[in-house]
């Protein structure tokens, strides 16, 4: 028998990502981006997370808002996107249920006037509903020899080189370039690109936002070279 109830949104959180191309493809691949997570009207309280604190890690459990389907076989990036599983044999979006699950690391409690966690590592889109949060607990959650299937080897990482007229445009809009520089190399390292793109032509050009820029950027061999950093003026 079908459950009738609806998830509310405990919190939403806001992420230096606008659009999902700019996303990691998992959680912990951006260990220096930092997020936040805001509670929400009746959860808005510091009695909500009091003790939260005491734990490092915690898993957030949150709604892909963005999609509003599910498909029963999907393409894994990781299987170039050329091979198909079936939706629960993947971390795919296109759920039934539209749930997520990612670990994020607790870097400080806000309580006043909002709650606020600050955390890092987070594979979420800016604005997404979070509908619980739990502490991760190493001794039951970690599983050291765990297998991780078409998953199980850390994927290469390309290497980013931002090109002149990028590193002067980083230096005139940002006020931290140095933080922003740090954001952009572990965004593109990452290969956001579609995996039936990277076995064909070079020339190709991407455009990635990340918080209020849009970074433009082309791969060549193992490298991502940035060409333009600009701000958005929205």
């Amino acid at each position: 028998m079908k459950s009738q109830q609806e998830l509310t949104p405990i919190a939403h959180i806001r992420t230096p990502y606008p659009e999902k191309f700019s996303v990691p493809r998992q959680s912990r691949l951006t260990p220096n981006i930092y997020a936040t997570v805001e509670l929400t009207g009746d959860y808005d309280h510091a009695q909500a997370v009091k003790g939260i604190e005491q734990f490092s890690h915690l898993w957030l459990v949150f709604e892909f808002h963005q999609h509003n389907h599910w498909q029963e076989k999907v393409r894994p990036p990781r299987l170039g996107g050329n091979e198909s599983v079936g939706v629960f044999a993947s971390r795919s979006p296109f759920r039934p249920n539209q749930l997520g699950l990612s670990v994020v690391e607790l870097i400080s409690v806000e309580t006043s006037p909002n709650v606020k966690l600050a955390v890092r590592g987070a594979d979420i889109v800016d604005g997404t509903p979070i509908v619980d949060i739990k502490p991760y607990i190493p001794y039951v959650d970690a599983v050291p020899n765990a297998k991780g299937g078409f998953a199980d080897n850390t994927p290469n990482v390309l290497n980013v080189q931002l090109l002149d007229n990028a590193k002067h445009q980083l230096e005139q809009t940002s006020n931290a370039p140095q933080a922003l520089e740090t954001a952009i190399i572990e965004v593109l390292q990452q290969d956001p690109r579609p995996a039936y793109h990277k076995e064909k032509r070079t020339d190709r050009r991407y455009g990635t936002a990340l918080f209020d820029y849009n970074i433009r950027w082309y791969v060549e061999e193992n490298t991502v070279f940035v060409e333009e950093i600009t701000q958005n003026t929205l």
